[in-house]
């Protein structure tokens, strides 16, 4: 794999996917929080820091996962509709770095939109003088762009071999499963059925853990101590790695593809 062809080709999907008007979600993301700061205090007066730190973090998770799946499952599949993909492969640019591309360029975007987003949470937390953590804050923001960061790996993955409507319910049921595939190993082992505890186990060695990659509770509300430097890097580490293997299985699919 050629890096700098792969970076300059990651730089052409970024200035693509930017030109689709993305960053007018920022705007929606403005809006959303004044409305929040304006209507959260008719409702709850005395717990409105709380709501309003929960529902930033929320709102920027809900908007950038919407970004990396309807985005990321469009993204070879828009080259295969098109056509455009018999140009790219014609050229002496390999599969694997076509997929890389891809994903590093959308990762990019997502990296801008989470940045941004984060500055203006945090612009809205000032303005408001609402106390906030300042460091679970960050951590929180950038776990959360590692989670992104994880689905567009999925998102891309299902959109190699499947259509973008069908990659798209599966990327969200994917994620849906992700969140609570701890819960569902505990259902296991209390359901006291073999069978079921081997299932539940399957489903939790294949499919993301994603609660590995969320820190907003403990950031707001501090149910919990935020996990030790270690245990950061190593869930941070884990999403990494997972997001590789899925770019190996995307690519070795996309390899087998005929057009």
């Amino acid at each position: 794999m050629n890096v700098i062809r792969t970076v300059v080709m990651a730089k052409n999907v970024f200035q693509e996917v930017i030109r689709d008007h993305i960053l007018y979600i920022i705007g929606f993301y403005a809006l959303i929080l004044a409305i929040a700061f304006r209507a959260i205090p008719e409702f709850a007066t005395t717990t409105f820091d709380k709501i309003f730190l929960d529902f930033g973090l929320a709102a920027m998770n809900v908007i950038g996962l919407i970004v990396a799946i309807f985005i990321g499952t469009g993204l070879v599949n828009k080259e295969i509709e098109k056509r455009t993909i018999l140009v790219l492969i014609s050229k002496p640019i390999s599969r694997s770095e076509f997929i890389a591309s891809k994903y590093l360029g959308l990762s990019a975007v997502l990296a801008v939109l989470i940045t941004t987003m984060t500055i203006i949470y945090l612009g809205f937390l000032q303005f408001g003088k609402v106390s906030y953590p300042a460091t679970s804050i960050f951590l929180a923001s950038l776990f959360i762009f590692f989670q992104l960061c994880l689905m567009t790996a999925i998102a891309i993955t299902l959109g190699v071999f499947t259509s973008s409507l069908i990659a798209t319910a599966l990327t969200f049921a994917v994620y849906l499963m992700g969140n609570i595939t701890q819960d569902l190993v505990a259902l296991g082992r209390l359901s006291n059925n073999p069978s079921m505890e081997r299932i539940t186990q399957s489903l939790y060695l294949i499919l993301p853990d994603l609660s590995r990659l969320d820190l907003k509770n403990d950031a707001v509300y501090g149910l919990q101590a935020l996990p030790d430097t270690i245990t950061l890097i190593t869930n941070a580490g884990y999403g990494l790695l997972y997001s590789f293997m899925l770019l190996a299985i995307a690519i070795l699919i996309f390899l087998r593809r005929e057009f």
